[in-house]
């Protein structure tokens, strides 16, 4: 696609962004942002020689102001804090300005003092319950995560913000206004993502619709089809937010910094606002997880492409392999087994385990459920639910 009109120097600060990290295959970021390559270069060398100023249409703007006063640097502070509608205290404010390149960065403390000294910092009860013991993913793209925000009313209908997280980096990959919460929509939204930023090797979700499932079954047609593409699914324990703590506390970011005491009149209004300020989060926002670096900074594209179209499904030759009944059954050793009926009409493999007796059930490169045929009757398979518990070492596991 071309490039959109509505802040058209974030699309290109992404892009130099995203093509400049170590092992970036430019070329196809080129083709995931509808470019061509020669133009894609000459953003890059504008940028290495010039920064963001050199994205722009050859439009020229000083980033240093060596004659700037105290006022000067207040009133930047000011700026600022105003932006980012009274949420950014002294740490990050300073942060910006340095990234930015000013000359005269006060220290934090003083940046504080300006603030209280102009009434922006009001009484604040205690936010931090205490402290948490923090995890993450070694690289970007081992683990996404993804819920959506709670909805809010519109003149007509209602907005779900449905959010998507980089685990290792906090980089929002997907930010979007969706008139509802289910398959279709969380799908559409979530090829777009896949196709921009490629895929991810597994994804983090709580259990309710359109990825999670009611009963004892914990695949929906939804993580099937992210099952199918190669994305491994991951699950959090129920009422336990803290599992997608990451992604629970970008809402509260999100609410503060774009909702809170704000009206919209439509979905594209939404996602107009949702456009502006994810870049500001990614490329702008200093995060204080990541010692005040900004997401954009760790983050790199996934060089998983997503599949416009998907290979046919096959397994090895010492596999045994059975089709899902309409019922979500199938027929093994004269039994009947259920597997689930988010697979029905999907072929699965069934391959013996090192116990005598017990099979594991395989769809595509993912194991999915256990057979035990030491059970006295037909039952349901032992569901393997990959992310009943999330491991909170700093290294992901390998996907198998």
């Amino acid at each position: 696609m071309p490039w959109m009109e509505l802040s058209v120097m974030d699309q290109r600060e992404e892009f130099v962004r995203l093509a400049s990290a170590p092992g970036a295959n430019r070329k196809e970021l080129c083709r995931r942002f509808g470019i061509s390559r020669e133009k894609g270069y000459k953003w890059l060398r504008r940028y290495m020689a010039e920064g963001r100023a050199g994205l722009a249409d050859r439009s020229r703007r000083p980033r240093l102001s060596p004659a700037r006063t105290t006022a000067a640097v207040e009133k930047e502070v000011l700026r600022i804090r105003k932006e980012s509608r009274d949420a950014w205290g002294g740490r990050k404010i300073r942060a910006v300005m340095r990234r930015a390149g000013q000359e005269e960065v006060p220290a934090a403390s003083t940046i504080t003092a300006i603030l209280r000294r102009h009434g922006k910092l009001g009484a604040r009860a205690a936010e931090h319950p205490g402290t948490y013991l923090r995890f993450e993913r070694a690289a970007p793209n081992e683990l996404w995560q993804m819920d959506f925000k709670g909805h809010f009313p519109l003149p007509v209908g209602r907005c779900h913000p449905l959010t998507v997280l980089d685990d290792h980096s906090r980089y929002s990959v997907g930010l979007t206004a969706c008139a509802d919460e289910q398959d279709a929509t969380v799908r559409a939204r979530l090829v777009t993502v896949f196709r921009r930023y490629g895929l991810p090797l597994a994804m983090l979700m709580d259990n309710g619709s359109p990825w999670g499932d009611a009963g004892d079954q914990p695949y929906t047609v939804f993580t099937v089809w992210l099952l199918r593409l190669g994305v491994r699914v991951s699950h959090g324990r129920p009422y336990h937010p803290q599992t997608q703590g990451k992604d629970e506390r970008f809402h509260r970011t999100l609410k503060a910094e774009v909702l809170q005491s704000r009206s919209f009149r439509d979905l594209a209004q939404c996602q107009s606002a949702f456009d502006a300020w994810r870049h500001v989060y990614n490329h702008d926002r200093p995060h204080d997880g990541l010692g005040l670096a900004v997401p954009a900074d760790r983050y790199r594209s996934s060089p998983r492409a997503f599949p416009e179209t998907l290979p046919p499904i096959e397994y090895g030759p010492g596999d045994t392999v059975r089709t899902i009944h309409h019922n979500g059954c199938i027929s093994f050793k004269n039994r009947k087994w259920r597997v689930g009926k988010a697979f029905r009409g999907q072929p699965i493999a069934l391959r013996p385990t090192t116990e005598d007796g017990v099979f594991s059930a395989h769809y595509c490169t993912h194991r999915i459920a256990a057979i035990d045929l030491r059970a006295a009757t037909s039952a349901t398979c032992g569901v393997v639910d990959n992310a009943s518990a999330l491991p909170t070492t700093p290294q992901a596991p390998p996907l198998r």
